[in-house]
């Protein structure tokens, strides 16, 4: 089957019509901004403050709104007759994939101009960023084939915008209890050090592996909701 992206834009477009009758859902989207605005206003935020606001706008855009989408067409039961419509498994996760990256997009880079954020190496960061973006749609979309509601997938994000949005805050606690140290290689904790590093004035050279492991994290969610999905197709 060769791919049409008559089918992905078809997919991005019933999204779009879904996202936008959903008041709650779009309504989440300027969380981040409404926080960037409070705490950016002084231009002095900190790092970790700054990448706090940033993760929320990944977690409740690119999770949350993915999960959404996909726990809705469950619950309409309209995700199977996707599942069995001509289009592939690559045309499916791109089209649901296309709309929460684009307003994952629009409200990072909303909240980066709000808080007057300026990266000290803008190539390094973008790609940490998209690379991210790209993570928080594939558990999202995991979130949405495991959940299933729209309430359900809600409540699930909660522990989610808590781990990858405010656990930066328990850095302190990873010397006195090492239990911890797994916490460092979560992607979004790998952000916050490859940004620190790119304010410091380093290259690629030096974030080489933080952006390896946040690939690693990528690879391993879309792998993972991949099999879930293709699992559905087969109990569904």
């Amino acid at each position: 089957m060769t791919f049409s992206m008559k089918r992905v834009t078809a997919i991005l477009q019933k999204d779009y019509k879904d996202i936008s009758r959903n008041l709650y859902v779009t309504t989440t989207l300027v969380l981040p901004l409404i926080m960037a605005v409070i705490f950016g206003r002084d231009g002095k935020s900190t790092l970790e403050l700054i990448y706090m606001i940033i993760n929320m706008g990944l977690v409740l855009v690119g999770t949350y709104v993915q999960a959404s989408l996909i726990a809705e067409e469950k619950e309409k039961n309209t995700l199977r007759g996707l599942m069995l419509s001509p289009a592939s498994t690559l045309e499916i996760f791109l089209g649901k994939n296309l709309l929460s990256f684009i307003a994952t997009a629009v409200i990072v880079t909303g909240s980066i101009l709000l808080m007057n954020y300026n990266p000290g190496h803008v190539p390094a960061v973008v790609i940490a960023l998209v690379l991210s973006a790209i993570f928080y749609l594939g558990l999202g979309t995991l979130i949405g084939l495991m959940t299933k509601s729209v309430v359900e997938a809600s409540v699930i994000i909660v522990p989610v915008m808590f781990v990858f949005s405010f656990i930066s805050f328990m850095k302190p606690f990873m010397e006195k209890y090492p239990i911890l140290t797994f916490i460092e290689y979560l992607p979004n904790m790998q952000m916050l050090d490859l940004a620190a590093q790119a304010q410091a004035g380093t290259g690629f050279g030096d974030v080489g592996s933080n952006l390896l492991i946040i690939v690693g994290w990528v690879v391993f969610i879309h792998i993972l909701a991949v099999y879930v999905y293709k699992k559905r197709m087969v109990e569904e």
